[in-house]
């Protein structure tokens, strides 16, 4: 016990003999002296910023939509009578004058034989009479109630030829037929305007959509445009219609995109996103990270001025991707904050460093 109490007791001595001579006797290496610090001076906040490359962009208006047929019309019948023949299908593509549908003849053929027979008299009088007058025979006041019977029996014969004609229901296009609700042996009154067939014409195609009333300025009839289909296909068109009065509900426009249907690929009423290309405005790429509010509540992005002092630059919004914005505001060549904009304020001192990402960025 004596022993382990006398080893203890020098172990103490020894630490506290080492410990006071580091300070009773200081070494010095070049390695320990501290850089000296001047009074007051801080560590400047470190910024990662990239240089803002300020082009003319092509802004493209997205709209949501549908397609419709250019054309489209329910062919009806003009007169009474039976369907006794039906030539057409759905689906099947017609052209303007083709035969769609016949009505049972109701006497019309008869009355344009009597007609004609009327119209046959009256001629052969109007020339007898003619004769008759010229020899000074007759007074020449008949001469005007002759021609006036003449050319009502010749109007007498077109009207009975044209409800003739009423009975043979036409396409009044080239089309295609998209319904047929009738069958042969129904009644059709042409008081009652009877559906024969559906007929739309898809070639031209229809992109139709609404734009809103603040940006329906933004472009004009003429402009190119894309749709993209629903089922992932594409094709290229162009701005037909604007319309001039927004909708008393939602107080946006109608846009027409036309676009060249010669197959008939793309259908009437499928969901479509138009692509309208704008005019090119100067603007510049910008993570959308960086974007940013200031103290009054306005939208831009913290820069970093000559002097490396902060500074905020209002931006307004061009074209919004993924990841990045296109804005319209910003100096060419400015040096924008993206890494660390949310932890400074204007005025403040700071040191500006090239962000990690910066080729990405600027891409």
């Amino acid at each position: 016990m004596k022993a382990s109490r006398i080893a203890a007791v020098g172990l103490v001595a020894v630490a506290t003999l080492w410990i006071a001579s580091g300070y009773l006797f200081p070494h010095e290496s070049p390695h320990s002296r501290a850089a000296p610090t001047p009074a007051g001076a801080a560590k400047l906040f470190p910024v990662g910023t990239i240089e803002a490359r300020v082009e003319p962009h092509s802004r493209k208006l997205a709209l949501s939509g549908r397609t419709e047929a250019d054309r489209k019309v329910m062919v009806t019948a003009r007169a009474s009578g039976v369907i006794t023949e039906i030539n057409v299908r759905r689906g099947q593509h017609v052209n303007q004058g083709d035969v769609i549908a016949v009505l049972s003849d109701e006497a019309r053929e008869a009355q344009v034989a009597q007609a004609r027979a009327v119209l046959a008299q009256r001629k052969a009088e109007f020339e007898a009479r003619s004769r008759l007058i010229a020899q000074g025979t007759l007074p020449k006041l008949d001469l005007g109630n002759l021609e006036a019977q003449y050319k009502g029996a010749e109007a007498a014969l077109a009207a009975a030829e044209a409800e003739r004609d009423r009975g043979v229901v036409r396409a009044p296009w080239s089309g295609i037929v998209n319904d047929v609700p009738v069958e042969v042996g129904q009644a059709a009154f042409s008081m009652a305007g009877k559906e024969i067939a559906q007929m739309i014409a898809l070639d031209p195609i229809l992109a139709v959509g609404e734009v809103a009333e603040r940006r329906v300025s933004g472009f004009k009839v003429g402009d190119p445009a894309e749709i993209r289909l629903v089922t992932g296909e594409t094709a290229k068109g162009r701005v037909r219609f604007i319309s001039k009065t927004a909708s008393n509900t939602t107080r946006t426009y109608r846009v027409e995109v036309e676009v060249a249907n010669p197959t008939g690929a793309i259908p009437d009423g499928i969901t479509a996103e138009m692509m309208i290309w704008l005019a090119p405005a100067p603007s510049a790429r910008v993570p959308r990270s960086a974007l940013t509010f200031s103290s009054a509540g306005d939208l831009g992005v913290r820069i970093v001025q000559p002097g490396d002092k902060v500074a905020f630059v209002p931006v307004t919004l061009v074209e919004d991707e993924q990841e990045y914005m296109w804005v319209a505001g910003l100096e060419d060549r400015a040096r924008v904050i993206v890494q660390g904009q949310d932890f400074v304020r204007e005025g403040q001192l700071v040191e500006a460093q090239p962000a990690q990402d910066a080729r990405t960025a600027e891409r």
